[in-house]
């Protein structure tokens, strides 16, 4: 066996029946419907480098078409790792900027128009022109409709009459929409600039209209393969289609059951019709999940098998390949303050339990939803990262550490080993390892700030491991040459802290634990949600969430919006499965039975002025802020200052000993017994056990270092 066989053998060892298949389809179309945790992304890498080992072409002769600079950057971190080089894994946005600033300026006379990050400035102008009074949140959405029409390969001339065909909803009157469209046109174009949809159609347009730039990309890229396919918009498959051109070799990879963003013009269409458009397709179904346990596979193949459509006809059965974990948990609170604070406090109990916050995601519809849980996490001391929020590299702690960098790189800090010189050089900007705040803005800043440290770990790991390959131990200069490749291509790392998403912006992420909230009908699915078309993407958002489930999954609601609020109904696509925690639909035909007694809202009253109290430090203390307990001040720092010591013989943060807040409750009510200090919020029966002596030894005087050691010897 030649060293080529050998390694091609060795490429093909780990891989499932079905992946092999896809791995090993001959060159041409070729259609992957890979199930949530199927391992789609390991097929498709590992097809790319059966290709190039095979000699059929080098790793610069291949695109990788992915939607996020993050799938893309991870996909080029794989390849490297299995021997393959050059690919260009890149977003479409990505790749078709870059072929327009190569090619484009000879068909621009000189000047390619100028990228704008946001269209909300040339939306205002236009609607002014137009003579449409607007507001910003009106712009906002009159520009998410001109992306979605532009994304469509619908123009100002034809929208009044595909809106009427589509019967969709629109931010204002059509023909005043079709009107602030051509305005907006009209004022990219005598400025000078272009947008992100532009950038898809100048770059198909360019190839289209030019033979000799056409032959010159094709002749470079001979073999395409294009992710999560589902989700390719019109203009998109126009792209890619002036890219193959008259080729067929193509791979696709899609799940129609993950096709979640209609809004922005995406359609599944193009994975649904792709055999019938290559009639000698190869397709392959990849079904085993090796993400997820049993138990959260059988609910996503409940919720999904119940779908309808042309999605449905193409759905996925998993099949689970982990061993069986925890049961799925369910839960009604009564309202949706209670279910915030709730989930707050498990998150809080998972990381003492030793789950990293990073593993655990709170997920919900819509953005909106969003500060509960951040205000809430917070009270409990607990890091979170909102995803959707700004980009790790454009954060300003993350830029004023990377200056830091740098600069330090430079100085003597640069001839350092490098797990001494990140350190060192983040000092500059007020960051050390295990000083980080309790909870907040501030905690996100140096969480975010972490997560640079901990990547010139990997680095510097990643060297080690493949010495041969990489050369000499980095220095903290290689290093900041990582971090501007990572951030050229937004490839972030991992923050430490608990995230926060909505439903959307969660897909193509899993974690080990998740928690779905606010699943309470009109808000998933959203009212909005009118036609059975909109309805079934709803279903399938839920299928989403589900799945990014590794291990632990809990379902919950508020019965409430707000205390003492009108009841609302499960989201009707789990009421009628019965789960545990949640209320059941009757059997069909069966007589109406009494309601059951719903627990009502409870309503908590400061002890101080009697008002009901809304905010969750406020409740977790008893009291609002206008009136303050008396705190015994010298009680809190030893209790912090027991906490500090505790929470360094454990090896974790110290929140996870005892919140701020737990502690000032402690302070201000000073518990005499056991059954006094577990009615304060945030002490559970583990704490209770673990830490109550020590806190009632302080409590009634006694040493820091007496109660110290108390911790030491029931450990």
């Amino acid at each position: 066996m030649t060293a080529r066989d050998q390694a091609i053998e060795q490429l093909l060892s780990g891989l499932d029946p079905e992946q092999r298949e896809a791995v090993t389809a001959e060159p041409g179309p070729v259609c992957i419907l890979a199930g949530a945790g199927t391992g789609k992304t390991r097929a498709v890498t590992h097809r790319i480098a059966w290709r190039v080992l095979r000699g059929d072409m080098r790793g610069q002769h291949v695109t990788a078409v992915t939607f996020t600079a993050r799938a893309a950057g991870e996909m080029r971190d794989r390849l490297r790792g299995l021997g393959v080089a050059g690919v260009n894994a890149r977003t479409f946005h990505s790749a078709a900027l870059r072929q327009l600033r190569y090619f484009g300026v000879r068909r621009f006379h000189g000047q390619i128009p100028e990228l704008i990050d946001s269209a909300l400035k040339f939306t205002a102008i236009a609607a002014a022109r137009a003579g449409l009074q607007t507001s910003r949140a009106k712009n906002f959405d009159l520009t998410t409709e001109m992306e979605w029409a532009a994304s469509s390969l619908i123009g100002p001339d034809d929208y009044v009459s595909a809106i009427a065909a589509l019967g969709r909803d629109t931010p204002a009157a059509p023909e005043d929409v079709a009107k602030v469209y051509a305005a907006y046109i009209e004022a990219k174009r005598r400025a000078g600039v272009m947008d992100f949809a532009d950038v898809l159609a100048h770059t198909a347009d360019m190839i289209g209209d030019d033979e000799s730039i056409a032959d010159q990309i094709r002749s470079q890229y001979r073999f395409f393969v294009v992710d999560e396919y589902q989700d390719v918009t019109p203009l998109q498959q126009r792209l890619l289609d002036a890219w193959i051109g008259d080729r067929d070799d193509i791979t696709v990879v899609g799940d129609a059951s993950q096709t979640i963003y209609s809004f922005t013009g995406a359609s599944s269409k193009n994975l649904l019709d792709f055999t019938r458009r290559h009639k000698n397709a190869s397709l392959v179904r990849l079904v085993r999940d090796y993400r997820s346990t049993p138990q959260v596979v059988g609910l996503a193949n409940q919720i999904i098998g119940e779908s309808k459509g042309r999605e449905a006809k193409m759905r996925l059965e998993l099949i689970g390949q982990r061993p069986d974990g925890p049961a799925v948990t369910a839960e009604v609170f009564a309202d949706e303050a209670e279910e915030a604070d709730m989930i707050a406090r498990r998150c809080s109990q998972l990381i003492a339990d030793g789950t990293s916050p990073s593993e655990i995601a709170v997920l919900y519809r819509t953005n909106a939803q969003s500060q509960a849980y951040e205000e809430a996490l917070s009270s409990y001391g607990v890091p979170t990262v909102v995803t959707g929020a700004a980009r790790f590299f454009d954060r300003p702690e993350v830029r004023q550490a990377v200056v830091a960098l740098r600069s330090a790189a430079k100085t003597d800090i640069g001839s350092m080993p490098l797990a001494e010189a990140v350190p060192a050089a983040l000092e500059a900007v007020g960051w050390r390892p295990d000083s980080a705040p309790s909870g907040g803005a501030q905690r996100e800043a140096y969480e975010a700030v972490a997560a640079l440290a901990n990547l010139a770990e990997q680095f510097l790991e990643h060297h080690r491991a493949n010495p041969d390959e990489e050369g000499p131990e980095p220095d903290l200069e290689a290093f900041c040459a990582e971090l501007s490749r990572r951030a050229s291509e937004q490839h972030a790392p991992a923050v430490e802290g608990v995230t926060l998403a909505s439903l959307h912006a969660a897909k193509g992420l899993e974690w080990d634990a998740v928690f779905l909230v606010g699943l309470a009908d009109g808000t998933l699915p959203t009212t909005f949600a009118r036609t059975e078309t909109a309805l079934e993407e709803e279903r399938r958002l839920l299928y989403v969430g589900i799945t990014r489930a590794r291990e632990r999954l809990q379902l919950s609601y508020g019965l409430a919006r707000n205390a003492g609020g009108r009841e609302r109904r499960l989201c009707r696509f789990l009421a009628p499965l019965g789960l545990g925690g949640f209320p059941r639909l009757p059997e069909p035909g069966a007589a109406a039975s009494k309601p059951r007694e719903r627990k009502k809202a409870k309503v908590l009253d400061c002890s101080g002025c009697g008002k009901p109290l809304t905010d969750a430090r406020d409740r977790k203390l008893g009291h609002c802020a206008d009136c303050p307990a008396t705190m015994d001040e010298a009680l809190f720092e030893r209790l912090r200052e027991w906490r500090v010591s505790v929470a360094k013989q454990d090896g974790k943060p110290a929140f996870t000993v005892f919140t701020d807040v737990t502690l000032i409750a402690i302070a201000e009510r000073c518990p005499g017994s056991d059954s006094e200090l577990a009615a304060l919020h945030g002490i559970g029966k583990s704490k209770l056990d673990k830490y109550g002596p020590a806190v009632l030894h302080l409590v009634n005087g006694g040493e820091v270092t007496e109660a110290i050691a108390m911790c030491e010897e029931s450990a």
